[in-house]
């Protein structure tokens, strides 16, 4: 802000302080831009207009979630986003090792919940509350986050149960349909705002796989079916029929494309809502038949033809008020739709009746215009009532299983938000008595609850001032006097209700209420509440009588008469059953009001809420138009400030959200004490608040406190210190404390203590690997061994085998070689020996038979002396050859025992070998060696000459003779 300095401004002092502004606000919100910081908390400071500034920053950058601490923020983009909600992104986020590192998400909220219900910690129920104005989006995030539940709690691994999983999968979401067709409408905030409260319960088993659903509704909406405000609708239904309905079905039901029905002003908008066909379908798979789907829209069809039946005033009131002209077709299409007898349901309409005295004598009474009109709305409303509640009732029945295949439950309600119109009656004030009760169990919850527990455990804490709303529930709730109360009294005197009388009563007996605002300038009776969302005028006019809600017994006898099957069973003909209004005996017990069973429903579920784990999500309305990319502030600054955002946000940041006892901390992470280092550096000072405790406590208690401390050891000294209790000098919030009975911890320290026992079960997992890998090791080993055993046996027994074989044959094959062998030695030697040693008569040549004398003697020479004419002409030392020398007389048969013998074994020259191949040409006599065995005789003695065509003579020269 610009200051003066002696009245008196310059451009500079202005330049240098918005500089200086500047670098305060980069110093204080960091060099993150403000659409980047997922979590208001980190927001610095914490003020509206920060958080105001860093919800629209990320707004214009389409990033429609964000974290407040306990609270998710969801802005509704007003325009349709797939890739938002795309069955990936929910296994993303399921699959995901921490989803709160993720971006900000439905799908987080969803997941985190599912995962506290799996970690069995208590309470293991979980509840998310899905809260904001009419038209914020709670009926989209209630929508998405089924489907997000539908997806990632329906694994089962039998077939059965998949299927089983899938039919109760199908059958909850299609619910979705039914529901908002019935009960939504459109408003002058929200095309599709929810007329009713509904409470799911998704049932999970032990293996946290989802096995049934329970649907509880609150407080329908019916005077809608008969009264609409300006520029709204009627319920969705009544629109999809007579636009999606096919030309037989409008001839079967009555409804011709020119028809006009006073109950279905603002035909001719166009919805994305008015799909029949999709309804149709989601009542198919629900178990509802075409047939009684048929029967349901003939009923409604006949409910919109009641609508037209107008009455005429009667001049005299003895008379019954007469129909119009235009009418009349419109009852007889009424009665056959409904199959009510025509007479009986406009006599019905006309004329009351009335029981009094202690005899209970019957009076008739004619009714008057006004009088008609509201019985004939009465009779719509109960019929539609009672469809609604039997299609809660299939529903419930499709998806429902016993008690014993569940264990825990995910609950989502999705209630009406805050309404201020500018006529509001009864219907805002029980929504917005609603929204109070919520407004005061998240303040219970999340900011009264968990200071009050932080002041008990001891723990310093400097209080934030909220916004309570208590009294103002005292106003409309409390005892003895408050707002309802003076309604039901009125609704209990036998007299006729004043508007004026009762706006009279409410603000003399409760004068001086904080919450009760001033109503000077209004014209017509009314009283003003103060609610935490801000000032709401409510009318007086017709509130009794709407709270006291009378079904007069004739329209219930009627019903009774009807033919149709539907409403045959929805008014079942049972004469024990009394009306509200009969009377038992002298005395009448008190009739039950709107605002007396909305608030024993609203107790009720409250109780639910309060036994479970509470998530929160607050929907933000950008704008009223319902426009995309447009965020007015002033109207997101009100719903920050009436939801109490800004103080959720103090409180989370600086506080401790993850509150556990001292059991279930060591149950969880006694295990953490196997990390325990060797010497005892980690956080010191964890005691309880107060020394030793006052009361004596068992052995198991008085190892707690010890217990605590070897398991806050194992965690690293950087983490923090923890606060001293008593000390203000370290008044900030450490991130763990041990108080008197819990543990108080942050997100960080948890994440930590979720890691450290992560790691003790990883090496508690790898020390068990390791013994079973160790142990199948040495089973393969062993294994290993024995096969290489049988094998090496195996193949020595093949090998011994195959050698046994080759040795036998070996043997054989030599045995017969040397038999050869030896036989062909012996038949060589033989051959020459015989041929030198016996004369030439005993060896008679085969020839001698066959030649002449002459010639037979004549080849005998010739056979004889042909070696000695190859010696002679082959020698290379002449004549004195030892070798030749012998060869001559063998040839010549001379006696060997000559003396000259023994003077020729002093030659040195000779033959050398008879065995190598010749050596230069030789001419032979004959061409073959006349001698058998002398070519193939395998080794001959090398000093003995056993073939001819062997003999190979060294020469030393040439000789020639």
């Amino acid at each position: 802000m610009l200051q003066q300095v002696h009245g008196h401004s310059s451009g500079s002092d202005a330049q240098s302080r918005a500089s200086l502004r500047g670098d305060l606000q980069d110093f204080l919100g960091g060099e993150a831009p403000l659409h980047q910081l997922e979590d208001l908390t980190k927001v610095n400071p914490v003020t509206l207009e920060t958080v105001l500034r860093c919800l629209q920053a990320r707004y214009m950058a389409d990033i429609f979630y964000t974290n407040a601490g306990c609270t998710l923020v969801a802005l509704n983009p007003f325009k349709p986003i797939p890739e938002l909600y795309t069955p990936e992104l929910m296994q993303e986020y399921h699959v995901a090792p921490q989803p709160q590192t993720l971006k900000p998400h439905i799908f987080t909220v969803g997941e985190q919940t599912y995962r506290n219900v799996k970690s069995l910690i208590e309470p293991v129920n979980q509840s998310i509350v899905v809260s904001g104005e009419s038209g914020a989006g709670k009926t989209w995030t209630s929508r998405c986050l089924m489907k997000f539940y539908a997806v990632v709690a329906a694994s089962p691994t039998s077939w059965e149960s998949h299927r089983i999983s899938e039919r109760i999968e199908q059958r909850i979401l299609n619910s979705n349909p039914v529901m908002e067709a019935f009960g939504n409408a459109c408003t002058l905030r929200n095309n599709n705002s929810s007329r009713f409260g509904k409470f799911i319960q998704l049932q999970l088993n032990r293996a946290q796989q989802m096995t049934g659903a329970a649907v509880q509704t609150y407080l329908l909406e019916k005077t809608r079916v008969t009264c609409q405000a300006s520029s709204e609708r009627n319920f969705h239904i009544f629109y999809q029929i007579c636009k999606g309905a096919t030309k037989d079905e409008r001839l079967q039901w009555h409804l011709p494309e020119d028809a006009t029905f006073s109950w279905l002003p603002n035909s001719q908008r166009t919805l994305e809502e008015d799909c029949f066909e999709v309804t149709r379908e989601a009542m198919l798979h629900l178990g509802i038949d075409t047939p009684t789907q048929n029967n349901i829209f003939k009923v409604l069809a006949g409910l919109l033809h009641l609508g037209n039946i107008q009455f005429a005033t009667s001049e005299d009131e003895a008379q019954p008020c007469q129909l119009m002209n235009d009418a009349k077709f419109s009852v007889r299409t009424s009665a056959w739709l409904l199959q009510l007898p025509e007479d009986m349901l406009v006599k019905t309409l006309q004329i009351r009746t009335i029981r009094a005295g202690r005899q209970q004598q019957v009076f008739q009474k004619p009714c008057s215009q006004a009088e008609c009109d509201t019985r004939r709305d009465c009779l719509a409303k109960v019929v539609y009532a009672q469809l609604f509640d039997w299609l809660v009732s299939v529903i419930n029945s499709s998806i429902y299983v016993d008690c014993d295949s569940w264990t825990t439950f995910i609950g989502l309600l999705d209630v009406y938000g805050f309404e201020s119109f500018p006529d509001n009656s009864l219907e805002q004030l029980c929504i917005n008595y609603a929204n109070e009760k919520l407004q005061q169990h998240f303040v219970s919850q999340y900011l009264k609850a968990q200071q009050e527990e932080y002041a008990v455990e001891g723990l310093e804490w400097s209080f934030v001032k909220y916004q309570d709303n208590q009294t103002c529930l005292d106003l409309i709730e409390g005892s003895p006097i408050s707002i309802c109360s003076l309604i039901n009294e009125e609704c209990r005197l036998n007299r006729p209700s004043s508007a004026a009388q009762l706006q009279t009563r409410i603000e003399s007996a409760l004068a001086g209420r904080p919450c009760l605002g001033p109503n000077k300038l209004s014209r017509e009776p009314s009283f003003v509440v103060v609610h935490f969302a801000g000032p709401v005028r409510y009318h007086t006019a017709g509130l009794v009588e709407k709270n006291k809600d009378p079904v007069p017994p004739e329209l219930t006898g009627l019903l009774q008469q009807s033919q149709d099957p539907l409403l045959m069973m929805l008014f079942p003909d049972n004469p024990k059953e009394k009306t509200q209004e009969e009377p038992s005996g002298q005395s009448r017990a008190p009739a039950l009001t709107v605002m007396s069973k909305f608030k024993a429903s609203l107790e009720q579920l409250l109780q639910v809420l309060h036994s479970t784990t509470p998530h929160y999500i607050r929907c933000i309305k950008p704008n009223s138009q319902g426009q995309p990319q447009t965020f007015l502030q002033e109207e997101v600054l009100n719903q920050l400030e009436a939801c109490g955002l800004v103080e959720t946000i103090h409180i989370s940041a600086a506080g401790f959200p993850i509150r556990v006892s001292h059991q279930s901390f060591v149950e969880r992470y006694e295990l953490l004490r196997r990390l325990r280092p060797h010497t005892s550096s980690g956080l010191h000072g964890l005691y309880p608040s107060k020394g030793p405790f006052e009361q004596p406590l068992c052995a198991k208690e008085a190892t707690l406190p010890a217990v605590l401390r070897d398991i806050l050891y194992t965690l690293p000294a950087s983490i923090g210190t923890v606060a001293t209790p008593g000390d203000p000098a370290e008044a900030t919030p450490a991130p763990l404390y041990c108080g008197r009975t819990k543990v108080f911890m942050t997100d960080s320290m948890l994440e930590l203590l979720e890691r450290g026992r992560a790691r003790v079960l990883e090496q508690c997992a790898r020390c068990i690997q390791c013994g079973w890998r160790r142990h199948q090791h040495r089973k393969q080993e062993r294994q290993r061994r024995a096969a290489v055993l049988i094998q090496a046996a195996f193949r020595a027994w093949l090998t011994r085998k195959h050698l046994r074989r080759l040795h036998t044959a070996a043997t054989i094959i030599k045995r017969a070689w040397l038999k050869w062998r030896i036989r062909m030695a012996f038949l060589a030697s033989k051959e020459l020996d015989g041929m030198e040693e016996r004369p030439e008569s005993q060896a008679p040549s085969p020839l001698s038979s066959l030649l002449p004398p002459a010639q037979t003697r004549l080849l005998g020479a010739i056979i004889r002396l042909w070696p000695l004419g190859l010696v002679l002409a082959n020698s290379a030392v002449g004549v004195q050859g030892f070798q030749r020398k012998q060869v001559v007389y063998a040839c010549l048969q001379l006696p060997s025992g000559s003396p000259n013998i023994q003077t020729l074994q002093q030659d040195q020259a000779g033959i050398t070998s008879i065995r190598a191949l010749p050596q230069g040409s030789i001419k032979f006599h004959c061409r073959k060696s006349p001698l058998r065995y002398a070519d193939i005789c395998p080794e001959p003695s090398t000093d003995s000459v056993t073939g001819f065509n062997q003999i190979l003579l060294e020469r030393h020269r040439p000789i020639h003779v």
